[in-house]
């Protein structure tokens, strides 16, 4: 008969120690990945990695090299500017620096490419949120995003709400993200390393540079000739974008100045005449310029109907984004209102 060792058998854990094991286990690697999780989030808003201003251990004027989503907030509470121009590549061309000339303001570029007026709306707040002495002008860019009937304003692509939020909680919470770790050497680089690295403060840049676009060539602009979607439009009468920027205009000071711009469009990308879709698009539009009219020293500039600028192909990189000329053009009319508006 075989017996079983009781020295062997003694040493055998039972179910009950294994399972208790792993239960300490597993909390001490839970509470190690906490506490590590919050020395991240610790760390990154000690370093303030964007420049929002909610920490001054690092403290340095404005940031790196990067996209507008992220620098925005930097520049848009950088008191070196009283002014901003506000929207999406609709009204990205226009130059902080020729508008400065012109009306002797200190503009800000904060338009963010692939936005709505969801997250416009936010720039706007944070820029208005974050002057040391009042904001004296912004201009903002009415595209066709504006005319949504969707009372949610849904954002298209990825925007980084928690960075301009009010709520500290909120921003903390936006730090636990994977990118952070990339961001935060980025930042104590920037900080401390040598001058010369600073992303251009006023947030301008030329997209027409880098996008050669189809130019007047007639062959790759024959496609562009048909009016698209002649029949769509937001007929519902209702412009939530539109209410949402009422609820910030009325309350603000009477010495801001703003300028409502409906951006240049390519003849063929608007609506046509007689149909419902260009019903839409001027009732959308009568509906800011009620707006407008409801408060002082605010002006309406409309590009986004039939100017001899906007049949030129030439002078347009595709149906929405136009070239310098353009630009200029816009740029004159703009500081055209706000001298009218003093």
């Amino acid at each position: 008969m075989r017996i079983t060792s009781s020295s062997i058998s003694s040493s055998d854990p039972s179910g009950s120690d294994l399972a208790g094991t792993w239960r300490r286990f597993s909390l001490v690697f839970a509470l190690s990945a906490a506490a590590a999780l919050a020395g991240l989030v610790g760390l990154a808003y000690a370093v303030d990695p964007y420049d929002s201003g909610r920490s001054r251990l690092f403290a340095k004027a404005g940031v790196r090299p990067q996209g507008p989503r992220t620098a925005g907030a930097s520049r848009g509470r950088d008191p070196a500017f009283d002014a901003a121009i506000i929207g999406n590549s609709h009204i990205q061309l226009l130059s902080p620096e020729r508008l400065k000339e012109k009306t002797g303001l200190p503009f800000v570029q904060l338009s963010v490419p692939g936005t709505g007026p969801k997250e416009q709306l936010v720039i706007l707040d944070w820029f208005l949120r974050h002057r040391e002495r009042p904001a004296r002008s912004v201009v903002l860019g009415i595209d066709e995003s504006w005319c949504t009937a969707d009372p949610d304003l849904a954002n298209q692509n990825p925007f980084p709400f928690w960075l301009y939020s009010e709520s500290r909680l909120a921003y903390a919470r936006g730090l636990v993200r994977s990118d952070i770790l990339e961001e935060l050497p980025r930042r104590l680089a920037y900080v401390f390393g040598a001058p010369g690295e600073r992303a251009r403060p006023d947030g301008y840049w030329d997209y027409e540079a880098d996008h050669l676009g189809p130019g007047s060539d007639p062959a790759l602009w024959e496609r562009r000739e048909g009016r698209p979607g002649d029949g769509a439009g937001n007929l519902t009468g209702r412009f939530p974008a539109a209410m949402a920027l009422a609820a910030r205009l009325l309350p603000f000071p009477a010495g801001l100045a703003f300028v409502l711009v409906f951006p240049p469009t390519y003849i063929a990308a608007q609506p046509k005449p007689g149909t419902p879709r260009h019903a839409a698009d001027e009732a959308c539009k009568a509906r800011f310029r009620e707006l407008a009219a409801a408060r002082p020293r605010t002006a309406v500039i409309d590009w986004r109907t039939d100017r001899p600028a906007n049949r030129d192909p030439a002078l347009f990189l595709d149906e929405t984004h136009y070239r310098q000329p353009i630009a200029r053009a816009v740029e004159n009319e703009v500081a055209a209102a706000l001298r009218a508006l003093r």
